[in-house]
């Protein structure tokens, strides 16, 4: 692996996943639709461009050994359309681009979210299977394009699948933002009994994996056409882990519950409301966001240890007190 090309390089884990290849002096190249400063002030060559463009992505392959497709729309809300021209059909123009420009090897990142029903998991592994309806557009086409992914593995095209879970850390514009947002304005609460654990994944630790991921789809490697969880190894009880942020942050703690039940209802009744009257914006609550919250949902990283030789790299501690030093630093 001499040079590689990261769809969504702009974004959080595409991003660490080039600063880190470069540290590791490979030649990265990010396409993306926006042109990111940080990585120009890195030295990571940019490209501006949507993976919806074939052609653009025709001349962008040329001369890579390693895509790492990490461009996706997500979320858990909003029109399927969007979701399909991005995670699907985009997807099926990086994989024909890799073809067409004879690209040996790519990565994509998945999701935990394709195997997720709404019922607790506790330690499943990749044999857990796509349910047969999912919660939520973004779980859904994440699921179709990672089978897609999986089954263009072949005698040309190595191919394999990175789900991270809840991945978190310094720069984070999704998970630690809209976290503080809630607790500041005093609008979270507890979904459930408030005792479910969940894997979370530390941004450093998601790259890693990438980049162990794509040196085993060489020759004699163990990853061609598997999927891998990836987290920091342990699960973590939500709230309890919500709250320890809280309070370094000074922010005061969620303390106040909503039954599982009632908090499903009203997901069910908000999407409803939002779907006919065609409302710009989320849903305060949603069914899969429910399920989010008062689930268990943590995975065995087993096959990652076996095959990649994957092992988190930063502790949950260190994980956060790196986190809760740029928060303050930002003044989020």
């Amino acid at each position: 692996m001499k040079t590689i090309l990261v769809t969504g390089g702009a974004g959080f884990i595409g991003g660490a996943i080039l600063r880190m290849a470069k540290e590791h002096g490979l030649n990265g190249i990010s396409l993306s639709r926006r042109f990111s400063p940080e990585l120009a002030a890195f030295g990571v060559r940019q490209m501006q461009a949507d993976i919806g463009d074939g052609q653009a992505l025709l001349s962008a392959f040329k001369d890579v050994d390693t895509v790492f497709h990490v461009a996706a729309i997500a979320g858990v809300w909003g029109h399927w359309r969007d979701y399909q021209a991005i995670n699907i059909d985009g997807t099926a123009n990086v994989l024909a681009a890799c073809r067409a420009c004879g690209v040996p090897n790519l990565v994509y990142t998945s999701t935990p979210s394709v195997v997720f029903a709404g019922d607790d998991i506790c330690g499943g592994d990749e044999n857990l299977p796509y349910p047969r309806h999912f919660l939520c557009h973004y779980a859904k086409s994440k699921a179709i394009a990672e089978k897609m992914v999986l089954a263009a593995n072949g005698e040309n095209l190595k191919t394999c699948a990175i789900r991270p879970h809840l991945v978190w850390g310094p720069g984070d514009p999704h998970l630690l933002p809209r976290l503080i947002a809630g607790g500041r304005a005093g609008a979270l609460r507890i979904v459930g009994n408030g005792g479910n654990l969940v894997d979370i994944s530390y941004i450093d630790n998601v790259a890693h994996a990438h980049l162990l991921a794509a040196d085993k789809l060489g020759p004699g490697g163990a990853a061609a056409g598997k999927a891998y969880f990836i987290s920091q190894g342990e699960p973590v009880p939500l709230w309890s882990w919500i709250n320890t942020l809280f309070s370094r942050l000074g922010i005061a703690p969620v303390v106040r519950k909503i039954p599982f039940a009632a908090a499903y209802g009203l997901g069910a009744a908000l999407e409803l409301l939002y779907r006919l009257g065609n409302k710009k914006g989320d849903p305060p609550m949603t069914r899969f966001v429910a399920g989010q919250l008062a689930k268990s949902h943590y995975f065995s990283i087993r096959r990652a240890n076996c095959d990649l030789g994957y092992q988190p790299l930063v502790t949950h501690e260190e994980g956060l007190g790196r986190a809760v030093e740029w928060l303050e630093k930002i003044a989020l």
